[in-house]
């Protein structure tokens, strides 16, 4: 198959101009090498892990870091359940680890049989944490698991092979979890049942021109996909139609994009490939995920 290329699509849709080193993790300390995972935690701060283990907290005022915990592996996708604890995916350990933000100590969640948590993503609806399992770099295999967010069980939720599932988020109206499949190049939207099931898996949008990482919605249902290779950001709308919102062909300020996440009209985006927090002052706009977690959760409790 012969895949699309950036330039292909036109210009992009912001200049580069509108980008940002946020924070320059080089030198500091701790110091953060090649982040995988980012995210917006409940007290405003940016989140983010890096190759030695560490879960970071980086002040989104005066851009202060602080090294809050450690896996002691990889950390890869970060998540906030509004109540309190984060969850990390942890590609040494093969474990999702539960951080406790009160005390800061980290439980191990452990799922026989997950080779590569990449992603999660908390379901608010269904009081659930769904995980992405890699599996493999060049060999398709199941899935995303499913934890209960009360016991921490956790189950195979998608056994169906993807092609190296990765960045996730559920559609606004709680109803879908899209996934990418990197090696695919494509978006994969999975509907929820109505008793939390997997009930069929579409595709969303396929031969992307780059290699999908992390995904997120803007405030619109608009979907944002990072590629890793080459380092851009695509936005494609409801209807499936793709455009490269951002790309940086010398890798300097996006330097292979991983995860990324909205706080209002900025987009932060992790460098997998170098050692800093990109942040991007974008055209639309949407609040962190962990707000609408939160919305859900108390709308839960008041009835």
């Amino acid at each position: 198959m012969t895949f699309a290329s950036p330039a292909s699509l036109g210009e992009p849709v912001i200049p580069l101009s509108r980008a940002e080193i946020f924070f320059d993790g080089q030198y500091s300390m701790p110091r953060l090498h090649h982040p995988e995972g980012v995210a917006i935690g409940p007290d405003g701060a940016l989140w983010c892990g890096n190759a030695e283990g560490d879960i970071l907290r980086v002040d989104t005022g005066d851009r202060s870091i602080e090294k809050i915990a450690s896996t002691g592996g990889f950390t890869l996708g970060i998540a906030f359940d509004g109540r309190g604890f984060a969850y990390v995916c942890d590609q040494r350990s093969a474990s999702v680890w539960r951080l406790e933000i009160a005390t800061r100590e980290l439980t191990r969640l452990d799922a026989p049989g997950m080779r590569i948590p990449n992603y999660p993503v908390v379901d608010a609806h269904r009081n659930c944490l769904y995980v992405s399992d890699s599996f493999a770099a060049r060999e398709a295999g199941p899935g995303v698991w499913r934890y209960d967010l009360i016991t921490g069980q956790a189950g195979l939720w998608w056994s169906a092979p993807m092609t190296f599932a990765n960045g996730m988020a559920i559609s606004d109206d709680g109803n879908s979890l899209f996934v990418a499949e990197t090696f695919a190049r494509k978006v994969t939207r999975i509907a929820i049942g109505a008793h939390g099931e997997p009930s069929e898996a579409t595709t969303f949008i396929d031969n992307l021109p780059g290699l999908p990482d992390g995904i997120a919605f803007d405030g619109q249902g608009t979907l944002f996909v990072a590629c890793y290779e080459p380092s851009c950001i695509l936005r494609v709308d409801k209807a499936g139609a793709v455009e490269v919102y951002a790309h940086d062909p010398s890798a300097e300020l996006l330097c292979h994009p991983t995860n990324i996440a909205f706080a209002g009209s900025a987009i932060y985006t992790a460098n997998l490939g170098r050692w800093h927090l990109t942040r991007i002052q974008s055209d639309t706009s949407a609040e962190p995920v962990v707000s609408e977690v939160q919305r859900v959760f108390a709308a839960g409790r008041s009835k």
